[in-house]
């Protein structure tokens, strides 16, 4: 009996003092899977259990062949998992796998929770390491072509998004806006009417350049251009997928360069 009784305390021990496995919280970049870095590629394929955002694409997805796959996406305006609940399901996965990945759309440090995961998991004693993706802001300048930095014209720019959280106004993205040279907005082109008019509400030229890019970097890609006074008709053209808004002096003349093209093409057709 006693010798029963030292053996279990002794799995027990070993139970509670076992190495906590690590969790990697990576950026899946803007949709495609080319575009993730060499790095986030050999992790993921050597995940034992991978939680996954509802933005990151099924090719990515299938990276982590022999991994236990675990959806944990949040939609605007969709039903999605609690963040609490993901924070405990990372911790607990953490005592049973040693190569835990949780693979967030874009940048892992860019409006995506993550450092609510991180201190989280810090505080139960579990390890982190982030792996960088690329962000939308960038996949959606090389979309367009367009630098969101030039000399002489934009020497700053501001990621903002509109959507706010506890303890913040709706209204405190538009001081960092106004104050940049350059935007790019997030997760806010289903609220392009709102954000336009309380953009020029609060002193913005409404005909300053804007864009709209919807799935960056996909097959399914489609950007529009024209003016802030016409950034809700621009959301309204390139459809429901995800989107990113920019605006700013940058965008003089790519602008103008479709203007010109579109009324080239025009006259073209009217020809007999």
């Amino acid at each position: 009996m006693r010798r029963r009784s030292v053996n279990r305390f002794r799995v027990l021990m070993d139970s509670e003092t076992r190495t906590l496995g690590r969790v990697y919280l990576v950026g899946a970049g803007p949709g495609a899977a080319d575009l993730l870095t060499v790095r986030a590629v050999r992790i993921i394929e050597s995940a034992q259990i991978l939680f996954y955002d509802a933005l990151v694409g099924t090719e990515i997805v299938a990276l982590a062949a022999r991994a236990e796959k675990v959806a944990v996406g949040k939609r605007c305006g969709r039903h999605g998992t609690a963040q609490n609940f993901i924070n405990k399901r990372l911790a607990h996965a953490a005592r049973r796998h040693a190569r835990v990945v949780r693979l967030k759309g874009g940048d892992a440090m860019l409006f995506a929770r993550a450092q609510e995961e991180i201190d989280y998991l810090r505080e139960a004693g579990v390890e982190v390491e982030v792996v960088p993706g690329v962000t939308a802001a960038l996949a959606a300048a090389a979309s367009l072509q367009v630098s969101l930095t030039r000399r002489g014209i934009g020497r700053s720019v501001a990621l903002a998004t509109p959507r706010a959280g506890p303890g913040e106004r709706s209204s405190d993205w538009i001081r960092p806006v106004l104050a940049a040279d350059t935007a790019v907005i997030y997760m806010g082109a289903g609220e392009a009417h709102a954000i336009a008019r309380s953009l020029v509400d609060a002193g913005l030229d409404p005909q300053t350049p804007a864009a709209v890019v919807q799935s960056a970097s996909l097959p399914e890609e489609t950007w529009r251009l024209g003016t802030l006074a016409q950034l809700g008709a621009l959301a309204g053209e390139v459809g429901s997928g995800p989107a990113t808004i920019v605006i700013g002096a940058v965008l003089r003349e790519r602008l103008a360069a479709a203007r010109s093209a579109r009324r080239f093409e025009t006259a073209r057709r009217a020809l007999p």
